[in-house]
C-alpha cells in the first residue's frame, strides 16, 4: 500500500523502568516509527548526539540525574528536537519547571498508550508544518506529511522502510549516503551494520522507481561510499549498480 502516515519518524525513550520502555516501544513501533531506548541520562545523552531524532519521550526520575537537567541538555545541544516529557511528577510546579525547562509537552503517569500516541502525533504534526511541504527532484515528487510518492503523475507504492530510504536520499541530493548514515535514520541504532537489509531495500525502491540494470536514473551506487540520489545536472561519474 501507499504509506501515508508518519513513519519516517525516529524516536527516542528515556525510561529506567525497562517494562515501561519495552511495552512503551512496541507500541510506537507498531505504529510505524522508528525507536531506541535508553534506560539512564548518560545513554540518552549519548545516543541525541550521535544519532538524528525527531521526537524523544523523556521520564524524569532517572537513576543517574535529573531528568529536567537532560531536558536543557537536549534542548541546547539539539534546539529542534521535539521533547514530550512522560513522568510521575504531576504537581503543577513540576509540569511548569518541566515546560520551561524547554519540553514541548508533558504528560504524567500513569498514562494510556493512546494518549501518548495522540500527543505525539500532535507534536509531529504541528513540526511538520514547519517544513518542507514537498520534495521535488526530476520526476520524483515526494511528500513528507502526507507519506505519498508520485513518479510523474503515477503513486508509487513504497513499504515504510523503502519510503523512510527515498525521502533520506532525497533530503540529501547529490550528497554520498554511507550504509551507516541510512541504518542510523531509518532503522534503529541496534541494527546489525553488517547486515545486507539496505541492500535489499535499495534493490526494490531502484525496481520501483523503474530503475533497470542498464540505468542509473535515480539512485546510484558510489563506489566504495554508499548511495546517492542523482540530481539532474550531474555529470557523469564513477558508479557501480
Amino acid at each position: 500500500m501507499i504509506i501515508m502516515q508518519t513513519n519516517r519518524m525516529k524516536l527516542l525513550i528515556v525510561e529506567d523502568e525497562k517494562d515501561v520502555a519495552i511495552a512503551l516501544a512496541r507500541s510506537l513501533t507498531r505504529n510505524g516509527y522508528t525507536v531506541d531506548v535508553a534506560n539512564n541520562a548518560a545513554q540518552a545523552t549519548e545516543l541525541v548526539l550521535v544519532n538524528e531524532y525527531d521526537l524523544m519521550v523523556l521520564d524524569l526520575n532517572l537513576p543517574d540525574a535529573d531528568g529536567l537537567d537532560v531536558c536543557r541538555y537536549v534542548r541546547k545541544e539539539k534546539p529542534t528536537l521535539l521533547i514530550l516529557i512522560l513522568t510521575a511528577r504531576g504537581m503543577l510546579k513540576d509540569i511548569v519547571s518541566g515546560l520551561d525547562s524547554g519540553a514541548d509537552d508533558y504528560l504524567t503517569k500513569p498514562f494510556h498508550l493512546q494518549v501518548i500516541l495522540a500527543r505525539i502525533r500532535a507534536l509531529l504534526r504541528r513540526d511538520m508544518r514547519c517544513r518542507d511541504p514537498l520534495i521535488k527532484i526530476k520526476d520524483i515528487c515526494l511528500d513528507p506529511a502526507e507519506r505519498v510518492v508520485w513518479k510523474a503523475s503515477r503513486h508509487l507504492e513504497l513499504t515504510r522502510k523503502e519510503f523512510s530510504i527515498l525521502e533520506y536520499l532525497m533530503r540529501h541530493p547529490g550528497e554520498v549516503i554511507s550504509q551507516e548514515d541510512l541504518l542510523e535514520h531509518v532503522w534503529s541504532a541496534y541494527t546489525n551494520p553488517l547486515s545486507n537489509t539496505i541492500r535489499v531495500h535499495i534493490q526494490s525502491l531502484r525496481k520501483k522507481l523503474g530503475e533497470d540494470s542498464d540505468s542509473q536514473q535515480y539512485i546510484a551506487t558510489v563506489i566504495g561510499g554508499g548511495y546517492r540520489f542523482i540530481k539532474p545536472e550531474d555529470s557523469n561519474e564513477q558508479y557501480i549498480q
